[in-house]
């Protein structure tokens, strides 16, 4: 049976659905091969439920905790560091998001184009006596945020929402 989530199929051996079997007191009157079928059809079905039910407004932090395009990035990476966010939404002067800036964001600024860890930074200050972040000294927040900001009203789904995080390769979204 082909479905949406065949996951499920290798997640399930007959070996597992068997030893379920024996477990219920009682006589079962179904095979191994039909109860798959059938918690293959339910779980897809579970997913789609899920998906479906839970709205942005269910899972987003409140209040939103933002910060302004012109604020300055040493401000911006201390407020986000005391708060342990690795992101925020970005808004101007009248309250509007524009832009989202992220860890990526700082990353970029400071001239890194591939995918590093915390490790790479320190050995880099190590091996080269010097911070790489004192590139962003000076600059704004809207010199290195992520714009036009990519948003999802209240009413989104999780489905929605998680699609979204796929294909736009993000993972926050205001």
């Amino acid at each position: 049976m082909n479905t949406d989530n065949d996951c499920t199929a290798t997640l399930l051996s007959d070996a597992d659905v068997i030893a379920a079997m024996r477990e219920i007191p009682g006589y079962l009157d179904i095979s191994p091969a039909d109860f798959r079928e059938v918690f293959q059809v339910a779980y897809v079905h579970a997913l789609k439920r899920v998906r479906d039910s839970i709205r942005a407004a269910d899972i987003m932090t409140r209040p939103a905790h933002c910060v302004g395009s012109d604020l300055d990035l040493i401000q911006a990476a201390t407020l986000l560091a005391e708060r342990g966010f690795s992101g925020a939404p970005v808004t101007d002067e009248d309250g509007r998001v524009v832009g989202v800036v992220s860890e990526k964001d700082f990353l970029a600024g400071m001239g890194v184009d591939r995918p590093i860890g915390f490790m790479d930074i320190i050995a880099h200050c190590l091996n080269h006596r010097g911070c790489m972040a004192v590139s962003l000294r000076n600059r704004k927040v809207s010199d290195i945020m992520t714009a036009p900001a990519l948003t999802a009203g209240v009413e989104a789904t999780l489905g929605e929402i998680s699609a979204l995080f796929v294909d736009r390769h993000i993972n926050r979204l205001p």
